[in-house]
């Protein structure tokens, strides 16, 4: 007989009773921003955020000396509601038995365990429901009853449920009793984790599986560390090449970078804000700030700096833009402030031209995302700016701005109006691009094709929720341009410039999208796709026509998903977040090939460019203390050609911007 190995225990006794660690605030911050929870997690991760919520959904309790987790969360009627799931585990195990300890304290929903876990949308449940043993499949919107049987229990006794996979052959026991027997072989690994629909009490949860599954699980393990280990040392590893104190100016994810001063010096500007009305939703700028990026040093400033993190972090865009905008070969800064859209001189933050924000004219209850239904202003209070071309003029010099969801307005350089639109909703950044070649930008704002005269072309069918992210080009080397965009929970969709939904997967709330050149055996480009709300943090990568080719949950939120060309070969990395453990940047396979040094460096936020000349990009990682300047550890092996891919272009910076990153080559010029 083999001898049984422990993978994983726990009782819960490692934690004192109280909430298990939560995001008080249920905000968006871990959309853009890597965000953790504070406190003691041990050994187990919470992949739920829960929007309409306020408390923690786990509790750890006490009885007669026993600690239990208890779920908290009552179920919500309606669509997309996330099962509340407390993850631990390996990712790499396959054949193990696993065993949890169980009272339901609602028999008429389901509860229990999951395992071959993969992600919160991807694994197997057996849950004891309304008299029943459950086993499910869980496949992204689908949730399938592959085997049930009847199973009497009550909401007063604890049951121990037990499952034991071996290849496609899954056991489901309660209490030792052999209840469910089937095969099924959509998952053949992954870690654990406890479910419930609604409140219900674990404890003493054990994975453990015999020598020869543990022998097999190692040696998998070991070859993925060393393939990882092997990866490393081909890719350049980040260098530190400056750190900047922010002083009293310094703010979350809100910064534009650009050369103010009509030289090749790089400045980047960053605001701070205060909230009006309600939550994120009516941010204005209180402080703005440029500053060197080669000294650190300031170059202007406008309002009243702040060191209170009220004012550096925010869920939300704020209207600020650096674009050379007259074209006289130095950036200006385009902002709105306290109801006035201006353009302001980029070496002194002087106003050069200003007029008021535009009246709320229409009735608030006819409109999108107005609270309280009531406009809060009489003038608008704008929520993001976007530069587009409109005018089909040589380079773009009109000036986009938007209401939070429902309205948009386009005016010309000099700030005089040339037409607004309303249809439904905007999306958080409509995206300009000169889709049917006439030389002049459309506007695609959320669901809606707009033409450069403001008139609505099209419209996708689809009428909940808004599209976060938008990207346009030729993803697929057997069309013409596609349009990629996710949806929250309407999903990732590719679609056509006419409007037609050539692919959609719904795979979570969809929250971030980048496309680049990931995977080079892989015809096109490849699709990167993030979630956020409900089934938070799970990364997916398709090729160019949807096909899915990996997906990944890492255990935390704030991946930014944005290609990297770091060493300069034409194959790009998508770079996570900054945090030393679970940060760094994965490459077409999945596998983290550069890791951030244990400098203490900030790991709140993170933005790609190239400001070192050599076409590579740097990582520039901050929080609103500080910031860090990386680049490469050694030079670009690639020396006759040069590597410099169209890129988004940075005045249009925006937190809800599909990143992209077009592959184009140029030869080296020679001395």
């Amino acid at each position: 007989m083999q001898k049984r190995i422990t993978l994983f225990s726990n009782d819960f006794s490692d934690f004192s009773i109280g909430p298990f660690p939560y995001d008080p605030e249920h905000s968006a911050m871990g959309e853009y921003h890597y965000y953790p929870v504070s406190g003691y997690t041990g050994q187990w991760y919470d992949p739920i955020t829960c929007p309409g919520y306020r408390g923690s959904s786990w509790l750890v309790t006490e009885e007669d000396g026993i600690k239990f987790m208890e779920q908290t969360r009552v179920l919500t009627p309606g669509k997309n509601v996330s099962c509340p799931v407390l993850t631990a585990g390996d990712r790499d195990w396959e054949d193990y038995t696993v065993s949890v300890r169980m009272r339901s304290f609602y028999t008429k929903e389901p509860a229990g365990l999951c395992f071959r876990y993969q992600t919160s949308l991807m694994h197997y449940a057996f849950m004891l429901c309304s008299g029943k043993a459950r086993l499910y499949l869980v496949e992204k919107e689908k949730r399938e009853i592959l085997c049930d049987t009847g199973f009497d229990f009550d909401c007063d006794s604890f049951c121990e449920l037990k499952v034991n996979v071996k290849g496609s052959s899954i056991k489901c026991y309660v209490d030792d009793r052999l209840v469910i027997e089937t095969e099924n072989d959509r998952y053949t690994h992954g870690s654990i984790a406890i479910a419930s629909y609604m409140p219900a009490q674990f404890t003493d949860v054990n994975v453990f599986c015999d020598e020869s599954e543990y022998n097999g699980f190692i040696r998998q393990k070991q070859a993925g560390e060393r393939r990882t280990a092997e990866k490393r040392l081909r890719y350049p590893q980040p260098k530190l090449v400056k750190i900047i104190d922010l002083k009293d100016f310094g703010a979350g994810r809100q910064i534009r970078f650009g050369h103010l001063t009509g030289t090749g010096e790089w400045f980047f500007v960053m605001a701070q804000h205060q909230k009006r009305v309600f939550r994120d939703r009516y941010a204005v700028i209180s402080c703005l700030t440029a500053v060197s990026l080669e000294t650190g040093e300031i170059l202007w400033q406008i309002g009243e700096p702040s060191a209170s993190k009220d004012s550096a972090y925010l869920t939300a865009d704020l209207p600020f833009q650096v674009y050379d905008i007259d074209g006289d070969g130095a950036d200006e800064v385009i902002m709105a402030r306290n109801f006035r859209l201006m353009i302001l001189d980029g070496k002194t933050g002087k106003v050069r031209k200003s007029i008021p924000t535009p009246f709320n004219e229409e009735p608030a209850g006819e409109l999108r995302g107005i609270e309280f239904k009531k406009h809060a202003f009489e003038r608008l209070n704008v929520d993001a700016i976007r530069i587009v071309n409109v005018s089909g003029k040589k380079r773009p010099c009109d000036i986009l701005i938007k209401d939070r969801y429902s309205r948009l307005w386009v005016y010309d350089s000099d700030l005089n109006l040339l037409w607004k639109f309303t249809h439904n909703n905007t999306g958080h950044f409509p995206y300009s691009h000169d889709f049917n070649g006439d030389g002049k930008d459309e506007i695609l704002s959320c669901y809606n094709m707009v033409s450069s005269d403001g008139k609505l072309i099209w419209k996708l069918p689809v009428d909940t929720d808004h599209v976060d992210e938008i990207l346009c080009g030729r993803l697929d080397p057997d069309r013409d341009e596609l349009i990629a965009l996710v949806a929250g929970w309407e999903g990732f969709m590719i679609v056509d410039t006419d409007g037609n939904i050539l692919f959609r997967d719904i795979n979570g709330h969809g929250q971030r999208i980048s496309a680049a050149k990931y995977c080079p055996e892989i015809p096109g480009l490849q699709i990167c796709t993030t979630t956020f709300w409900g089934n938070q943090g799970i990364i997916y990568l398709y090729d160019c026509k949807g096909n899915e080719i990996w997906h990944m949950e890492p255990s935390s939120n704030g991946n930014i998903i944005s290609p990297v060309n770091w060493t300069g070969d034409g194959t790009e990395l998508i770079l996570l977040n900054g945090n030393v453990r679970y940060g760094g940047m994965i490459d077409g396979e999945g596998d983290r090939v550069v890791v951030f040094p244990d400098d203490g460096h900030p790991d709140l936020c993170a933005e790609v460019i190239d400001i070192m000349g050599d076409s590579r990009d740097e990582i520039i990682l901050w929080d609103e203390k500080r910031m860090y300047i990386y680049t490469q550890d050694r030079p670009c092996e690639i020396k006759d050609r040069e590597y410099v891919p169209e890129k988004y272009p940075l005045y249009n910076f925006s937190n809800y911007r599909g990143e992209f990153s077009f592959p184009r080559w140029r030869d080296r010029k020679k001395d």
